[in-house]
């Protein structure tokens, strides 16, 4: 027993000592506590969609015809969903770049990765924007949906809504903090967390694009 006792007494002093033990700056971990209450947000509209389209009196909006673009004369179902989804995948693959590159120190290499991220992420706007357009001309609203349930409309303009709001937010942090990097900002310091920091919240926009994209449009 006793020895038992100095084995744990052994551990706490070292884990005391040791200074790198769960050191993590306010910045991210102010970062993770907002990503913790946004996931049960969108996790919350998504239930809420699955509950609405399951008790839906009239018929469910066939996605792969709702979403269908005519391309050369045909009509290619969810091809522009696949495009975002693809844009927003790249992306994700430039942030992780820029957060690489960014502990390098190599901030100019940071900079320009954080930049085409967010231009990915604008393009993924201007797509969606131009998703909202057609479904608004063809009649769907947030009360009624002339192609089936009333409820359609109302689940697509709120969680596609909420979600191109993040993006959007993101766009506008990816550009602020990569102008102060590339200015060299946090040169003097030698810190460059924050880039992680913008990297956690785009790696978790386009996480929750990947649900949005399994439960409503392939669902």
């Amino acid at each position: 027993m006793q020895h038992q006792e100095r084995g744990w007494s052994t551990v706490v002093a070292d884990w005391s000592h040791d200074q790198e033990t769960f050191k993590v700056s306010w910045g991210k971990a102010m970062m993770w506590i907002f990503l913790l209450s946004d996931t049960f947000i969108f996790g919350t509209f998504l239930v809420g969609y699955m509950t609405a389209r399951m008790s839906a009196v009239e018929a469910w909006p066939l996605t792969t015809e709702v979403f269908a673009l005519t391309i050369a004369g045909h009509s290619i179902p969810l091809v522009l969903i696949a495009i975002m989804t693809f844009i927003l995948i790249t992306s994700s693959g430039t942030m992780a770049l820029a957060v690489n590159y960014g502990y390098r120190k190599d901030r100019k290499t940071a900079a320009l990765l954080m930049i085409a991220t967010a231009i990915l992420g604008a393009s993924f706007v201007g797509m969606q924007a131009f998703e909202w357009t057609k479904l608004i001309e063809e009649g769907v609203r947030p009360w009624g949906n002339p192609m089936g349930a009333a409820q359609f409309g109302a689940a697509f303009f709120m969680i596609t809504g909420f979600h191109g709001l993040h993006v959007s937010i993101g766009v506008l942090l990816l550009a602020i903090y990569a102008r102060k990097v590339a200015r060299g900002d946090y040169e003097a310091s030698g810190d460059y967390g924050i880039v992680e920091t913008v990297g956690l919240y785009w790696h978790f926009v386009d996480l929750v694009w990947v649900f949005i994209f399994a439960f409503f449009y392939l669902w």
